[in-house]
């Protein structure tokens, strides 16, 4: 599915940047162009940029970033 129409950049493309090291978006706008037109795009691949990293982070990681009380 083409999360960036402007680009024609799909959800594969962003994801295979991520998974080649792309860690923000500006990574995602220097590498694929994504946002940097219009600007519809940006709600969707930021989503989808914070679900693949949370991915790639081992599951301690994640639950110790969740379990820690609010200071």
């Amino acid at each position: 599915m083409f999360i960036c129409v402007c680009k024609a950049v799909s959800d594969k493309a962003i994801k295979q940047a991520i998974a080649e090291g792309a860690d923000s978006m500006r990574a995602l706008k220097n590498q694929l162009g994504v946002g940097s037109q219009c600007g519809k795009c940006l709600c969707q691949a930021a989503q989808l940029l914070h679900n693949e990293l949370v991915k790639q982070q081992p599951s301690a990681d994640i639950i110790d970033k969740l379990a820690k009380p609010a200071a």
